[in-house]
């Protein structure tokens, strides 16, 4: 019967198949209406906030309410994902997150909505860790990077759905506060279990079977993905050897213990383009928009437009992301992203509508390309047992710094000038840049059309990077 190497080996061999398209655009799906979820809400507040009569700082701990959700939803649902398999986590998750976006819709009152916003994330944390760790073991190695990559940038595109609603919404609709937000919650959590139409033929990982000794079930799934006919009922398996699985406790403690540079690695990286990412956008809405002056009614012209520029960045970088390699990828992604903020900030300056939405078009562009290899890159450097849990305390460290972007930098505009938020936010950028090059020089394995059992093997001593 196969080993778990060998099933990791034949899976990096397979032929493309109609099934591994099914799973890419299932799990792209996920991260788009995420995105369109979360994109939405940032046309929503408005509207919900006059509803409620809430302060900016109401407004604004909304938002903290999310991503603090997303952070704990991360850890756990990595550690859950590593205990009890991704397929049960595709369904529930989505079945979780959909559910409270609509309950939001319907809130009595402002605490009613941080309650569910908070729910809501937890189940779209959870997602960030199950999805970027399914996607990783189910392609074949020739394909694996730009395959993760092409599942990150539905991001952009359910950025450019939900800009398109909230344009109809609010403006050609003319629908009153008092029901616009409520519309757009609703739809979109109604409109996100489209995606159960995918997911539901998507298998159980075969890796994580074969990590967890059903080496049985692994082999039929294996075969269905090289396309043989696979029998109907699982293969007996008189070799398979039960494997307790880790706590979220005893999971965090091995991923320290064997892999700490690597976690820290993936922590930095995820750490670094959330503030830059998220930092970004709250200056675009405090310091960019208001020097150049575009109407209210424009706002979701402007973003759509941006959000153009994502997609085109996202898509060129999956393109070259196997044949450049991931780990300069990334590097080249992250100092370009700082570059780009700096050119924003000339163009913001000059005042011009043209050249700022030029210059946020290429930031939103490089921002995107750089994210959108990373977590294909830190994921791919941790094994299958701990693989979910090392992407969730990556993404969880990450949302860190989207909380403190997000609420810290208005601050930061107002009292020592744009010149400084701008500069913080390419510093982050440059952190990125520089944990990437800190690894390669220590001799860090660069995951590109390498195994997966290659580049994260268990193994009993540490393993700095």
């Amino acid at each position: 019967m196969a080993t778990e190497p060998d099933i990791g080996a034949r899976l990096d061999r397979a032929p493309w198949q109609r099934l591994h398209t099914t799973i890419l655009i299932a799990l792209g799906a996920g991260w788009l209406f995420d995105s369109f979820e979360v994109q939405m809400f940032s046309s929503a507040v408005g509207p919900l906030g006059d509803h409620f009569g809430a302060s900016v700082f109401e407004r604004d701990a909304v938002l903290a309410v999310w991503l603090g959700g997303i952070l704990i939803g991360a850890v756990v649902g990595g550690s859950l994902a590593d205990r009890f398999g991704r397929r049960r986590l595709f369904v529930a998750t989505l079945l979780w997150y959909a559910g409270f976006t609509v309950l939001t819709g319907l809130s009595p009152n402002l605490a009613f909505v941080y309650g569910f916003r908070f729910l809501g994330a937890l189940g779209v944390g959870a997602e960030y860790s199950i999805v970027n760790a399914a996607i990783s073991e189910f392609m074949p190695v020739r394909v694996r990077g730009k395959a993760n990559a092409l599942v990150m940038n539905f991001w952009p595109l359910g950025a450019i759905l939900a800009g398109l609603l909230a344009y109809f919404a609010l403006d050609t609709l003319a629908l009153s506060s008092a029901v616009s937000w409520r519309y757009m919650f609703v739809l979109g959590g109604l409109v996100a279990l489209v995606v159960l139409f995918f997911r539901r033929r998507i298998p159980e990982s075969a890796r994580w079977l074969a990590s967890q000794g059903r080496t049985g079930e692994a082999e039929q799934i294996v075969q269905t993905l090289e396309g043989v006919q696979a029998p109907s009922v699982p293969l007996a398996d008189e070799t398979s050897r039960p494997v307790t699985a880790l706590s979220t406790r005893s999971a965090l403690a091995e991923l320290l213990r064997h892999y700490p540079g690597r976690l820290a690695l993936g922590s930095l990286l995820d750490l670094a383009e959330a503030f830059g990412y998220y930092g970004l956008f709250a200056l675009m809405s405090v310091v960019v928009l208001p020097q150049i002056h575009i109407s209210q009614s424009g706002i979701p012209i402007f973003y759509i437009i941006g959000n153009v520029g994502a997609l085109a960045g996202g898509v060129l970088m999956a393109s070259l992301f196997d044949r450049v390699g991931h780990r300069r990828t990334v590097g080249t992604c992250y100092l370009l992203s700082a570059v780009a903020v700096a050119v924003l900030a000339i163009a913001t300056q000059s005042g011009s509508t043209l050249w700022v939405t030029l210059a946020f078009v290429v930031a939103n562009g490089v921002g995107t390309a750089a994210w959108t290899s990373a977590y294909p890159m830190f994921t791919e450097l941790f094994p299958t047992h701990l693989r979910g849990m090392g992407v969730g305390t990556s993404v969880a460290v990450g949302r860190i710094g989207a909380i403190v972007g997000t609420l810290a930098l208005p601050t930061i505009a107002s009292d020592l000038g744009a010149t400084a938020s701008y500069s913080l936010v390419a510093a982050f950028w440059l952190v990125g840049a520089i944990a990437v090059g800190v690894a390669a020089l220590n001799g860090g394995p660069d995951p590109s059309r390498r195994s997966l059992e290659d580049v994260a093997p268990l193994r009993a001593e540490p393993v700095l990077l």
